[in-house]
């Protein structure tokens, strides 16, 4: 049953974090959320939910797994310094200067602490 749930949840969340990745217009208008002024918030979420999706996955793939550790927050923190990148290269994060300063010092943080998690782990 708990390997059951796992899956349904690494579905829910991996389904809605591309949706919100890949069109997030659309997908506010197809729900009838109040579409975002900067589509940075929604790509970022969607980035967060299929790093957590391949958290859970991982984590209820290890045997005796107690719950989200070290390996999870590995593939959150380097999904999330991934998209950050991309839209950076896309150049869709940030239109000012300081919020692609700010952007290119979070996807560094992620990516160290990323690494840092591996040496741990």
């Amino acid at each position: 049953m708990a390997d059951q749930l796992l899956w349904f949840e690494t579905l829910i969340r991996f389904s809605a974090g591309l949706v919100l990745l890949i069109m997030p217009l659309t997908a506010a208008r197809v729900l009838g959320l109040p579409l975002p002024q900067a589509l940075l918030w929604p790509r970022l979420l969607g980035a967060l939910l299929i790093g957590m999706a391949a958290a859970t996955l991982l984590e209820g793939s290890i045997s005796g797994s107690r719950g989200l550790g070290l390996g999870g927050l590995v593939l959150i923190n380097l999904i999330t310094a991934v998209v950050i990148i991309a839209l950076l290269v896309l150049e869709r994060g940030s239109q000012t200067k300081r919020g692609k300063l700010f952007l290119r010092a979070l996807a560094i943080t992620l990516v160290g602490l990323g690494l840092i998690e591996i040496a741990v782990a």
